[in-house]
């Protein structure tokens, strides 16, 4: 368990710090991957609501009490979604591989740092099912983003 402090300063050096890296995504690229990053944190909040109420995990984390962790929601995974998108979209293989990796450090090491914080506990699920919800998550919002950038394409036709 971690010092009260280290459970503040933790997920809000977290926040900050990815907020900061907006700054260096480009506006356009910013506006580009918004609606889908706003409809990723969306999906991981009623996803979380769920899991408290079937006990998959607990969140634990005081900046963001109650079902959601809005501090890691729209915060490190709304922007790790735009700057992903930034560097693969358009290239279905590379997007899959990096999500993959990403998926990997985010379901192990991460939510293992977040455990022994103490913000965070796998209850009812395990790593590993975590990270392939994680995995399908990010073939369908590829799919959407596709299906988005489609419909404007051909709304200017």
């Amino acid at each position: 368990m971690a010092k009260p402090k280290l459970k503040i300063i933790f997920p809000v050096t977290l926040f900050i710090l990815s907020w900061l890296s907006a700054f260096f995504l480009g506006k356009r690229t910013f506006f580009r991957y918004l609606p889908i990053a706003s409809f990723t944190s969306l999906i991981i909040s009623v996803l979380s609501v769920v899991s408290n109420q079937r006990k998959w995990w607990e969140n634990k984390n005081p900046l963001s009490p109650g079902p959601v962790d809005y501090t890691y929601k729209i915060g490190p995974f709304f922007l790790a979604t735009i700057w992903i998108f930034k560097f693969t979209y358009g290239t279905f293989k590379k997007y899959v591989w990096l999500n993959a990796l990403l998926n990997i450090i985010n379901a192990y090491a991460l939510a293992e740092v977040w455990e022994r914080l103490g913000l965070f506990k796998l209850k009812k699920i395990n790593h590993t099912i975590w990270y392939f919800i994680c995995v399908h998550l990010s073939i369908i919002i590829y799919g959407v983003q596709f299906l988005m950038e489609k419909a404007i394409r051909n709304s200017g036709k």
